[in-house]
């Protein structure tokens, strides 16, 4: 049974407007609303018919999104779902036109800036840097971070882009930062489904933010559902802010704002967000306004029906008490405006809505249809009457809305039916299709990194630099001078992670700093791997330079999910419309333990392209590479060595500035039968090998390619390859984890294939995870005479005279 719910009478404030003036607004709101609705019903017929493939809108949810745009100014910051289309249209986000060519995948950046096609419709973006990959002036616009379709994944970087404004507030060496913040009075607004507070994220951010007492504001759109689920499967009490009512703030300490309203009450949401955004943006406390009461008319998405899981009781509250319904009735009986008036307004926007559609749809069709008929007209050329190929055009032709697919996949099928009778007409077709595959993959496939003026790539290679006086210290403490260094250089560096604080982290590699440039820059947090990375992305979206350290790289996991769908595809997914340059940092590889000596590099491999996959082998090279991307602007992963923190290293004189090019190998011995590459600590047991097999008469060549991700630019495997013509990849991910990698790095990408004489071959682990002990890890991981034998053995199949079997 529904409650009693009677609509609040009290009107929004207007003591300062007049009735013409108070109309204005108001009648504005309902136009901005009822075309939003409009949208959601023209979205959802487009994709029945076939002109887009999904459509997913934010019907039902248009009043409480015209409240909350009403209190969102320039400079503040939203991290929402896919429901928020109102709220894109109130504030100048997105146009409904950009809204269509959104969902039609329009892959042009000028018609669709949020993503330039590439992300299904509702998710929203601006661009926040330009085509040279160089900030724009935050405070001059309304900010959106992109959207990503995961169930509170928008949680996670909600948490940094509210962070960020406490530094900026508190920080005053920030002060010149101009472009990203005023004073740090900005409002990170973030949106969520009541079902997907389900989530561990979801808790986990609102764990932090009261913690951090960042202006962080949080609006849950409550329809009762996640899909068909109803939210007694969802929620205690199906109610998230009775539940969360202990983080509600008192004179006992810091905690939120909570607030709860009703979503048709177009006045009490109004003045809920006025409040909540008022005590956020002036108190710097986070809030919550649980948005209750909301409706969903078209359901979920155009997937299915919510007529299957709704009950006739429930349909029927839904239609009177639909947002856009019940403001219309208080508009009318608050004599604001009448009858005729609205229908006039409504007929207006339908129009315009309808209008619009045909526009944008119109616009996604023109380039295709001029390669359409260039196709057409190429492939007739080379037909020259032959059925079978005329037959593609025919077909092509009487498609009327074909799309690029239909129209390159004819080219292809002509050159494929002509692959035995060159002609000129056949060369020109070639060269069309050539000049569009180039077109297509600027369209499809570019920009998985930002490629701006600040690349990494760019970043001048500056040999770390000794002289007699250079000290042997602890590799710790060789990091730890490059973080001092660094730190005291640039002011936007700051450094966050468990046990990083106060006692430097776990290896000491910030020992001392904090004490030295304050809690604000370096600082301690909580046990929580996702906003943890989430701070970082959140805080580099906002010009600021973050170090996010998850303590070990098994631990890894617990952030994956962030690291895989937001910040791995933030640059490819806005088309490098925005960036957010986060280094992770991490420690791995040999200890014992099952849960302290993992190497998943294949799942980190497969998970994170986006992101530059660092793997140093000591602390001397971890610097340098730490060097190259505090100067650039591109989010890593670098993996330092776990047991090599105590070993000593010499301390370059420049320890603050000297760089490790990413992507270029590095050639650790010269040998001549045998190339091994490997990275990171297993390096130094390759080393001892290559040792002992020296006394068999067997020179080995070993190869660190220092970067996973970009592997070996200059393909010096290969070149290793064409002096040895053997490979041993030594890895310590599972069997066909890294290792699988490598060689297709190397054996298809750098074609060392046809330089090789013998198979090749890879150590790693084993398959499960390595037991505690030095037993364990011997058994487990690959040894010295592992490698040894190994390679003998592949030198026995080679000349097996020289060589004999040793069992």
């Amino acid at each position: 049974m529904m409650p009693d719910i009677t609509p609040t009478t009290n009107p929004i404030d207007a003591s300062e407007l007049s009735f013409e003036d108070f109309k204005t607004i108001v009648v504005n709101d309902y136009k901005i609303a009822f075309e939003s609705r409009q949208a959601s019903l023209l979205g959802r017929k487009e994709v029945l018919t076939g002109k887009a493939k999904f459509g997913i809108f934010g019907d039902g949810k248009e009043i409480p999104q015209i409240a909350m745009a009403k209190a969102f100014k320039n400079g503040d910051w939203r991290s929402g779902y896919y429901r928020d289309q109102t709220f894109a249209f109130a504030t100048g986000i997105c146009t409904i036109k950009e809204f269509f060519a959104q969902l039609y995948a329009n892959p042009s950046v000028e018609a669709e800036p949020a993503s330039a096609g590439r992300q299904m419709n509702c998710h929203f973006a601006n661009r926040t840097i330009d085509e040279d990959g160089n900030w724009k002036d935050q405070t001059a616009m309304k900010n959106c971070s992109s959207d990503i379709a995961p169930t509170g994944a928008q949680m996670a970087r909600l948490v940094g882009l509210a962070y960020a404004s406490k530094l900026f507030r508190q920080n005053e060496e920030l002060d010149y930062l101009k472009n990203f913040s005023v004073k740090g009075n900005e409002v990170a607004f973030g949106t969520i489904g009541n079902a997907s507070t389900s989530e561990g994220i979801f808790f986990e951010a609102i764990n932090a933010a009261g913690v951090l007492q960042i202006p962080m504001a949080i609006s849950i759109w409550d329809d009762g559902y996640g899909i068909s689920v109803p939210a007694k499967y969802q929620t205690t009490k199906e109610d998230i802010s009775e539940i969360l009512k202990g983080f509600q703030r008192d004179e006992n300490g810091d905690g939120y704002e909570i607030y709860k309203v009703r979503g048709w009450d177009y006045p009490a949401l109004c003045e809920t967000y006025q409040r909540a955004i008022d005590a956020c943006r002036t108190e710097h406390v986070p809030v919550m306004i649980h948005v209750t009461e909301v409706t969903q008319p078209q359901g979920h998405s155009t997937s299915g029906s919510h007529e299957r899981y709704k009950d006739k009781a429930r349909l029927e509250w839904e239609k009177e008490y639909d947002c856009i319904v019940q403001m219309r009735k208080w508009m009318i009986e608050s004599a604001i405006i009448s009858e005729e008036e609205l229908v006039e307004i409504e007929n207006t926007a339908k129009k315009m809505v309808r209008d619009t559609q045909k526009e944008a749809w119109d616009e996604f069709l023109a380039d295709i249809k001029t390669e359409k008929d260039q196709a057409i007209d190429l492939i007739n050329k080379v037909a020259n009457g032959n059925p079978a190929i005329t037959k593609i055009t025919a077909q092509l032709a009487s498609t009327p809305d074909a799309m690029r697919k239909e129209v390159i996949s004819s080219a292809r099928k002509a050159l494929r039916l002509t692959v035995q009778n060159l002609s000129a007409e056949r060369t020109e077709l070639l060269e069309w299709y050539t000049e569009q595959s180039e077109l297509n993959a600027e369209r499809y496939n570019s920009k998985l990194f930002t490629d701006g003026k600040e690349s990494p790539f760019l970043v001048k290679e500056l040999p770390a630099e000794y002289n007699d006086s250079s000290k042997m210290i602890d590799g710790r403490e060789l990091l730890n001078a490059c973080f001092d260094a660094n730190f005291g250089r640039d002011p936007r560096l700051v450094a966050f992670g468990e046990d990083l604080g106060a006692i430097g982290d776990v290896n000491q590699g910030f020992a001392g700093l904090q004490a030295k440039y304050g809690d604000l820059r370096i600082t301690d947090t909580g046990i929580r791997e996702m906003t943890i990375v989430g701070q970082g992305i959140g805080l580099a979206m906002r010009g600021l330079r973050p170090i996010a350290e998850i303590q070990y790289l098994d631990y890894l996991l617990f952030a994956l999910n962030v690291l895989s769908d937001d910040l791995a595809s933030l640059s490819y997914r806005t088309k490098a419309g925005q960036k957010a340059p986060v280094i992770i940092r991490t420690r791995g590889h040999r200890l014992e333990g099952v849960w302290h000596s993992g190497s998943p590099m294949g799942l980190i491999l497969g998970s994170l392209r986006g992101l530059h996959i660092c793997v140093p082998r000591n602390m001397t090279q971890a610097a340098g590479m730490y060097n190259t991307l505090f100067r650039s602007d591109e989010p890593a992963l670098v993996i330092e060595c776990l047991n090599g923190y105590r070993l000593k290293e010499k301390l370059p004189e420049n320890v603050g500035d000297f760089t490790v090019p990413l992507g270029k190998a590095e050639l650790i011995k010269k040998g001549s039968d045998i190339t091994i590459v490997s990275y990171g600590s297993t390096l130094r047991v390759v080393e001892e090998a290559a040792e002992e097999l020296a006394n068999f008469g067997i020179s080995v060549e070993i190869v660190d390619p220092q970067t996973l991700l970009p592997f070996d630019i200059d393909k010096l495997c290969a070149q290793s390859l064409t002096k040895t013509n053997k490979l041993l990849v030594v890895d310590e991910d599972v069997p066909g984890g890294g290792s699988a990698f490598i060689l297709q790095q190397i054996l298809e990408e750098q074609k060392g294939y046809y330089s090789l004489d013998a198979q090749p071959k890879t150590i790693s682990a084993k398959a499960h995870r390595p037991p505690y002990g030095s037993d364990g890890d011997y058994f487990t991981k690959p040894s010295v005479d592992d490698i040894v034998e190994t390679v003998y053995q592949m030198m026995h199949e080679h000349n097996a005279a020289k060589f004999p079997a040793i069992f």
